[in-house]
């Protein structure tokens, strides 16, 4: 039982001297971490700023993306038919707000391109229902243009009196001829 104590007392007093041996020891790694230099500092602002400098690219460039979207759709859902009076080409007013939308995205998105094709009732010649078809396309492309679209991303053409929407015989059914088609290619 002597040595049992005597071990006990030699245990107790190694784990003293260990202990006594590290109170005048500093624990670094517990302590503040070292002094950042001037140059270390300003390149980790700098990392930081160039972090907060992508992340509003990012966001502007979904919202860029969220915005031509929205002029895309609005685009599609408007009307894509232009009537016109009795041998005349300039715009009826009720044309101009579904034509300001096609006009917004097609601005916005450059690579986009529509056909205008004319379209005349069957009174009058051949030819000259052809060139009245030429100028109300021709009329829905210049205020195109003037609302920023550009006339490259435009092609026209005129059917004349050659592809009806209507092929009834009256008043009814020539207003349904006399249009603008406006397509998507």
């Amino acid at each position: 039982m002597n040595i049992l104590k005597q071990a006990k007392a030699v245990g107790i007093a190694a784990v003293l001297a260990v202990l006594a041996g590290c109170a005048g020891q500093v624990n670094e790694s517990a302590g503040p971490s070292k002094v950042e230099s001037d140059a270390e500092r300003a390149a980790r602002e700098a990392r930081q700023a160039e972090f907060l400098k992508s992340q509003e690219e990012a966001k502007a460039a979904s919202l860029a993306a969220a915005a031509a979207e929205q002029l895309r759709k609005d685009a599609m859902a408007a009307d894509t038919l232009f009537f016109f009076e009795f041998d005349r080409s300039d715009l009826k007013q009720e044309a101009l707000d579904d034509l300001d939308a096609h006009a917004k995205y097609l601005s916005a998105d450059r690579a986009a391109k529509v056909r205008l094709e004319g379209h005349a009732d069957e009174r009058g010649t051949r030819a000259y229902n052809l060139a009245l078809g030429e100028r109300r396309a021709n009329a829905v492309a210049r205020y195109l243009v003037i609302q920023g679209v550009n006339r490259s991303q435009i092609e026209t053409v005129s059917y004349g009196e050659e592809r009806p929407l209507s092929l009834s015989r009256d008043d009814n059914g020539w207003s349904r001829n006399r249009r603008v088609e406006l397509i998507y290619q």
